[in-house]
């Protein structure tokens, strides 16, 4: 059996798989100053059974535990602790994380806790240790909460990234902090402006891990295109090292893309690059209602350039229940985007954050919300139960078929079909959503081979298309990946060979090769 050593200090958290990474542990961990040897992160997932996690927290007697509390995984969090606190009472636990940051008098799992750190800890948890174990003080407020910290003055958390990480994991980077728009369904809204790391030590940094093997970044920054000169340095820094096999995500402001930006874009490889592009309504009313501001000709004009003159991967929020939205309105929005032909359009049921100033409508727009996580709105003024529980059984369909890229062949053809007969993509999926929600009783976990017999039934009731052509798009989708096994039900009456595809850079997500194939 391995040694293991005795901390004071244990940092743990909850991720939703095993590929995340806890970003914000890190950040801690590197502020700790005299403390970072005597501190350790402890990474689970929301599927460990929590008395296995209290077990191993346990065996390195540590006199503070830390605990960072998102919406994903605030309730397993509270089975935790409640059962750390139940078997070590002595053991001090604050937590913090935006989810613990707001409402946090009437929250179990913050009365449960002995302290909590609100915002953004990197500084107040290091003066938290120093007061316990350097003065050997207890905190006299529970509720913990200071300044924002000097972001220039920041140790940054890279280096602790293990090599395990960098081969496993998603490595997660940020150039800034902070968002100047006031989106009331976001926490960012509460930002006081956006502060940015000094570009030339962010660089170094970056440098450093591409020694190391990284080869996926993800930027966290909220608006990576605010400013034009910092994420030009940023994506050039990138286009040099590019033929090491990169893959790079970053969310963007989605009217905001200077003609500077666009000639860099070009030059990145495809597939080498992945936009996060928050549309959330095409609605010019609910976008006001809501302080969300767009200039839709330039979203329109940005998102066609990137589908037709780059290689960028585009991924396309849209959000279900906004107040004042109702089915038709949010219908007409899905149509736009999908004929601007993003990658990928992410359908979201809005969620209630925490400390979010959405909840202001509540009263007005008759926004009622589920009281357990992720908190997702269950019916509006303008959007009933069943209309967004249809919404979000689309979502889980619409993602599994057209975002996943196992079926490109066929959304293909079915774009063809809704072009030539002008019908409402919309419209169109979502009596495909309602299809597959009768024939299967659940709307995740479906085996894949299963879906392609479900889908070709529902191509072959079609009689806008041919079973021919519905044989031979899924027969090709079902060959990719080197699938010999092609089932009964796709081999046409003349038996002939599936051309096998050509394999993207094996460097890319899965996700994104798909997408490429």
């Amino acid at each position: 059996m391995p040694m293991i050593s005795l901390r004071s200090i244990c940092l743990v958290t909850l991720n939703s798989t095993y590929q995340h990474s806890a970003f914000g542990l890190r950040y801690l961990r590197a502020n700790l100053q005299q403390y970072q040897s005597d501190c350790e992160i402890l990474e689970y997932t929301i599927h460990r059974p929590p008395q296995q996690i209290v077990d191993e927290i346990l065996t390195r007697n540590p006199r503070i535990v830390g605990f960072g509390v998102y919406i994903w995984n605030t309730q397993q969090t509270l089975e935790v602790v409640r059962a750390l606190k139940h078997r070590s009472p002595e053991t001090l636990v604050v937590l913090g994380g935006p989810e613990v940051s707001y409402e946090f008098e009437t929250q179990t799992i913050c009365q449960l806790a002995d302290f909590v750190i609100r915002g953004e800890a990197d500084v107040l948890f290091f003066e938290f240790c120093d007061q316990v174990l350097g003065r050997q003080q207890k905190p006299e407020k529970k509720f913990i909460s200071g300044a924002l910290p000097e972001i220039r003055s920041l140790q940054s958390p890279y280096s602790l990234y293990s090599d395990t990480d960098i081969k496993n994991r998603v490595i997660y980077v940020e150039a800034s902090r902070g968002c100047p728009y006031r989106c009331e369904y976001c926490l960012s809204s509460l930002d006081k402006g956006v502060r940015n790391f000094p570009i030339d030590l962010f660089l170094t940094e970056m440098k450093a891990l591409l020694d190391r093997g990284a080869r996926q970044f993800k930027f966290i920054d909220r608006t990576f295109n605010l400013s034009p000169s910092i994420s030009t340095q940023i994506l050039e820094f990138f286009l040099q090292n590019i033929e090491l096999g990169l893959f790079l995500h970053f969310e963007l402001v989605p009217d905001r893309l200077p003609h500077e930006l666009k000639e860099l874009i070009q030059k990145f490889p495809a597939g080498s690059l992945q936009f996060e592009i928050g549309i959330q309504t095409w609605n010019p009313t609910v976008a006001a209602l809501v302080s969300r501001k767009n200039d839709f000709g330039k979203v329109c004009e940005n998102l066609n350039f990137l589908s037709q003159k780059t290689g960028v991967h585009t991924h396309v929020d849209l959000i279900a229940g906004l107040p004042g939205e109702d089915l038709a309105s949010f219908a007409r929005g899905f149509d736009i985007l999908y004929h601007l032909n993003p990658g990928e359009i992410q359908v979201g049921i809005l969620k209630r954050l925490k400390g979010a100033p959405i909840i202001r409508h509540d009263q007005t727009w008759g926004m009622i919300y589920s009281q357990d996580p992720p908190f997702q709105v269950l019916q509006t003024k303008t959007m009933s139960a069943a209309e967004l529980q249809g919404l979000s059984r689309f979502s889980r369909f619409w993602d599994q078929i057209s975002n996943s890229g196992q079926f490109q062949q066929t959304t293909e053809e079915i774009r063809k079909l809704l072009q030539a007969h002008e019908l409402s993509p919309f419209a169109w999926f979502m009596e495909l959503s309602e299809y597959l929600s009768q024939r299967f009783e659940k709307t995740h976990s479906i085996h894949l081979l299963e879906m392609f017999q479900a889908l070709f039934d529902h191509l072959a009731n079609d009689s806008r298309i041919s079973t021919a052509n519905a044989q031979e798009c899924l027969a090709k989708d079902y060959a990719r990946g080197g699938r010999q096994d092609l089932p009964r039900f796709l081999h046409p009456e003349k038996k002939r060979a599936v051309s096998q595809l050509p394999h993207p850079a094996q460097t890319l997500p899965k996700r994104q090769r798909l997408h490429l194939s």
